[in-house]
């Protein structure tokens, strides 16, 4: 019930514990979880307090958060537009909680999510024949890279066909559904298959060391899972996606040292996370115009957003003195999100529109039409 709540952004806020550069510096903790729903921040102008759908403790496991994420695993099987995106400052946990440690003893919520999919497909295989596809892309620079496809491998093929690297666009169909033009799209059968494709994503994407964190996400990764479920009762076909979204963090370039390219890299970053903020910025303050051609980013999440998703954002924050600047800064942008007004709908089609739907493509890759295809 709580998930077909028309017209709103759900925000959870999660404190991460300390790390061994705060306890060194021996900062006061200037964060504290009040109750499930509320957090409190001691600044220098005094006690701020800010509400949210559900706030989790430094104490809090991967099992607890995914626990409150569940549930929208199982609207984009309905067929609604799902995204979960993780937001906050370089070294405040969002990969961890996206994605989860580099041995994956706890897993985040994108590998749980494979799991999720696949138990729920599992459960529902004698009423409904179901197809999982995925793309997997970062945003680097600016620039939106298939994630399928290494830079090496890319740069190899450029060489050999003297020719542009694959551009992938954003695209909306009809319907205002993004998708990515130019990239792969890889079907998985089981969760251990997708997985197999995250990790070959993962190893693609760019990380680097700052002063801030040991291995800094470099890019926003942005991983699309489409799940079409055909109902064997009445023939309708419904169409879901589920898009989790491990943004890269904002940073003061001084405090985390960076330098050179990374700096470029810091730039573009914080550029991207602008014009997220001023696209939220516009949708909760219901604005008849809102930005979204700004940045690739804004793009990518164009049918999160704004529209008919269910969206769930993330927002990680550093419990110490030393990050209270920043953890403001996040708890106010979390503010504005939480504002945003949505209808969500579901993305259904009957049977006689998915045959008709199928024709069309026998015709067009010029096979024969049989009588009770029409």
């Amino acid at each position: 019930m709580v998930e077909d709540m028309k017209g709103k952004i759900r925000v959870f806020c999660r404190i991460r514990p300390v790390n061994r550069t705060e306890a060194a510096q021996g900062g006061a903790i200037v964060v504290d979880k009040i109750d499930e729903f509320s957090v409190t921040i001691e600044t220098p102008r005094g006690q701020r307090e800010f509400q949210f759908d559900k706030v989790f403790s430094a104490e809090a496991s991967q099992e607890d958060l995914f626990h409150d994420t569940n549930r929208l695993i199982q609207s984009a099987i309905d067929g609604y537009n799902v995204c979960i995106f993780a937001y906050g400052q370089t070294g405040s946990g969002k990969t961890f909680t996206m994605v989860g440690d580099k041995e994956q003893k706890n897993p985040g919520i994108m590998p749980r999510s494979f799991n999720a999919i696949f138990e729920i497909i599992r459960e529902n295989s004698a009423k409904f024949e179901f197809k999982v596809s995925a793309y997997m892309l970062e945003l680097y620079n600016d620039r939106l890279q298939d994630l399928f496809v290494s830079q090496a491998g890319e740069a190899h093929a450029q060489t050999q066909s003297h020719g542009q690297a694959r551009r992938v666009e954003i695209k909306r169909n009809r319907k205002g559904v993004v998708f990515a033009q130019g990239a792969e799209t890889k079907e998985a059968s089981s969760a251990q298959e997708l997985y197999a494709l995250f990790q070959q994503a993962c190893a693609n994407r760019h990380i680097s060391a700052t002063k801030m964190n040991v291995e800094s996400s470099r890019s926003h990764l942005i991983v699309g899972i489409r799940v079409e479920s055909k109902n064997l009762t009445n023939g309708s076909v419904s169409t879901g996606k589920l898009s989790l979204v491990d943004l890269a963090g904002s940073e003061r370039a001084a405090k985390t040292g960076a330098k050179d390219h990374q700096l470029k890299e810091a730039n573009s970053i914080n550029k991207s996370l602008s014009a997220l903020g001023d696209v939220i910025s516009a949708l909760s303050a219901e604005l008849p115009h809102v930005p979204y051609r700004n940045s690739k980013l804004t793009q990518v999440m164009q049918d999160s957003l704004g529209g008919n998703a269910k969206t769930l954002m993330i927002v990680n924050i550093s419990p110490s003195e030393f990050n209270l600047d920043e953890t403001l800064t996040s708890l106010i942008y979390a503010t504005r999100v939480k504002a945003i007004t949505n209808n969500a709908q579901r993305n259904v089609e009957s049977k006689e529109i998915a045959q008709l739907k199928e024709v069309i493509m026998k015709l067009r890759s010029g096979q024969s039409v049989e009588d009770e295809d029409v």
